[in-house]
């Protein structure tokens, strides 16, 4: 009597793809947002009440403006998984699997340089130097306290019950830096794994250059017109 086959195993392929870290920031969306709101409330005025060339004039300002601030303040993000880091800048959306991945930089603007040498701003994860300089003077308080001896340092402060308080960590990183450290771990920890293996692609945005584009053709058209 004969014995059926085995089943051949389930590929590890077909594994569901791990869920994406996504990282933006909230002073680009809030101050996109509120320039959107005052360009729209400004050329849809001059739309409705607008004589002559200027509704226009106005229009075609609009199509121009609002890709671009968008594109600036809305649309960039970062998103990381356990295979690849994707980059959605203003104009391009770049996926680099981490094995492509050679280092992640922070110093006036945080980047991600690939095997090749080439490098990419990440858009959304702006470098604050005045973030910077917080951590660096609240370290220098925390050092300064602790080399006095105070016992307050040591043992935490006492609240008016008499209770021991707790006391809240001072932050050792910047939020961006620590986000980069962070994005670096990930990369040394996957770069090395099969589903982080592949090709770097780059992608135009054409759905936010196109109408930038047609905005910018027709106002210098009208301008030209007179």
């Amino acid at each position: 009597m004969s014995t059926p086959d085995p089943q051949p195993p389930v590929p590890d392929a077909s594994r569901p793809e791990s869920k994406d870290r996504i990282y933006r920031s909230p002073a680009g969306i809030a101050g996109g947002a509120l320039l959107l709101i005052i360009a729209g409330w400004l050329g849809i005025d001059a739309l409705i009440s607008g004589h002559g060339r200027t509704p226009w004039l106005a229009l075609a300002a609009l199509i121009l403006i609002v890709p671009l601030v968008s594109a600036f303040t809305l649309r960039p993000a970062v998103y990381a998984n356990e295979d690849r880091l994707r980059i959605r800048n203003p104009f391009r959306v770049i996926v680099l699997p981490w094995g492509k991945v050679a280092a992640l930089r922070s110093s006036y603007s945080n980047e991600v340089v690939d095997t090749s040498g080439t490098k990419y701003q990440l858009w959304a994860i702006p470098v604050s130097l005045r973030a910077r300089k917080k951590v660096a003077k609240q370290q220098a308080r925390g050092a300064a306290g602790a080399n006095g001896g105070g016992r307050m340092s040591q043992i935490g402060r006492t609240s008016a019950f008499g209770r021991p308080s707790s006391v809240h960590a001072e932050p050792t990183r910047a939020q961006t830096d620590q986000i980069m450290d962070d994005l670096r771990e990930l990369s040394e920890a996957r770069a090395a794994t099969e589903g982080a293996q592949g090709e770097v692609s780059v992608r135009w945005a054409y759905e936010v250059m196109g109408p930038a584009i047609a905005g910018a053709i027709l106002l210098a058209v009208l301008l030209a017109l007179g």
